[in-house]
């Protein structure tokens, strides 16, 4: 059985996910070349795509504050010991609340009121959807990978049905709602820019980027600075001994699938308040599965979590740009990029940390770093 290779701190944070990202970004050139494209041409043109302009920097950083609230909504789960598959069906019902809060409250509420009301709402629906499996987890040993992506299909078949038969528009072809009142919609940035002087281009980007850093800052607080977060990672490392300690778990994993849930259902604020202005159906689109690679890149912190968030949403914006500009290149080599990625950082995260713990021990001139004691069962 191989073991996992201790770090310092530092290293496992931030160098180990860069050289992850390094490997991956080698082997998709070698594969970009074998296809018949110039790797250096296919990375130049992803971040002018991504980065080379102001409506670039903004469909970039819109992908990357749904990216954030699912990354931060898996890494939460981790860090209490539950891998939680089901950000996309949380995220879906979060929208749904958004959804509802604005067709039912947005014609009799202001912007102030109307706009707390639909964070809210949207962060109760995604957390009650994640606390049924976390109760069968807690109470009936069900194991939370099933139960979350069962719970993705049936949040799909939920959302769908409601769309065709209960919420749909009259006379609308499509399966979506009416668009909402100016009162429900968050405000993007380009107005925000336009009201300040500055000439910006009118893309999906919105101030829900500003409450995904809010939450990447709550966050952090929470699972790093609180009583209940010491306990939340305690429970996760080590479940028996922290029986010991007096924690009891099944309250601690209600709390990180509750927390895990609030933040998948604020994907449906950036979605549906911010870019669509009404309800439709595949307003998800992956982004709950893409948290995942956002979180394991991002080594389950916040901070991390923002950076990864970024890249893929660069990927994303960027891939597009690839499509439009080089003949013959399809978004599928953009996933193929992804995979790589997540292969790297996930599966094979710990392929580099022993070159990386002997350099650090040569840098250091210390013994290199010890090799941590196998894990029961």
């Amino acid at each position: 059985m191989t073991h996992p290779v201790e770090l310092p701190r530092w290293v496992d944070v931030a160098v180990l996910p860069a050289v992850n990202l390094a490997l991956a970004l080698a082997v998709a050139a070698i594969v970009v070349m074998v296809v018949g494209f110039q790797p250096a041409q296919v990375l130049a043109l992803l971040v002018k795509g991504a980065f080379g302009s102001k409506a670039g920097i903004s469909y970039t950083l819109y992908y990357a504050t749904t990216f954030v609230f699912t990354g931060l909504a898996v890494a939460v789960a981790l860090h209490g010991g539950l891998f939680n598959i089901g950000a996309e069906g949380q995220a879906m019902l979060g929208g749904l609340g958004v959804g509802l809060a604005a067709l039912g409250l947005a014609p009799h509420l202001p912007m102030a009121l109307m706009l707390p009301l639909s964070v809210l709402s949207g962060a109760l629906f995604g957390m009650a959807w994640a606390a049924v499996p976390a109760a069968l987890q807690a109470w009936r040993g069900s194991h939370v990978v099933i139960t979350t992506i069962m719970f993705n299909f049936i949040a799909a078949a939920l959302l769908g049905y409601l769309l065709v038969n209960v919420l749909k528009e009259p006379g609308n072809m499509a399966a979506e709602t009416a668009a909402f009142a100016a009162s429900a919609r968050v405000p993007g940035v380009h107005a925000v820019m336009q009201a300040l002087g500055i000439d910006w281009p009118r893309t999906p980007l919105n101030l829900s980027v500003l409450l995904a850093i809010a939450a990447a800052v709550a966050v952090y607080l929470t699972v790093w600075k609180s009583q209940p977060g010491y306990a939340l990672r305690a429970v996760g490392f080590a479940p028996e001994a922290s029986l010991y300690a007096g924690i009891r778990p099944p309250r601690l994993i209600m709390l990180s699938m509750a927390i895990s849930g609030a933040l998948a259902g604020l994907v449906g604020v950036n979605e549906i308040a911010g870019a669509h202005g009404r309800l439709l159906g595949e307003f998800v689109a992956g982004a709950g599965f893409t948290g995942i690679a956002v979180s394991l890149i991002g080594r389950n912190h916040p901070v991390g979590i923002v950076l990864a968030a970024i890249l893929f949403g660069a990927l994303y914006q960027g891939g597009a740009e690839l499509a439009f500009e080089i003949k013959g290149f399809s978004r599928d080599m953009v996933f193929l990029l992804q995979g790589l990625i997540v292969l790297f950082a996930g599966a094979m995260a710990q392929v580099a940390a022993p070159w990386l713990a002997r350099l650090v021990a040569l840098f250091a001139r210390r013994p290199a770093a010890r090799v941590a004691p196998a894990q029961p069962g």
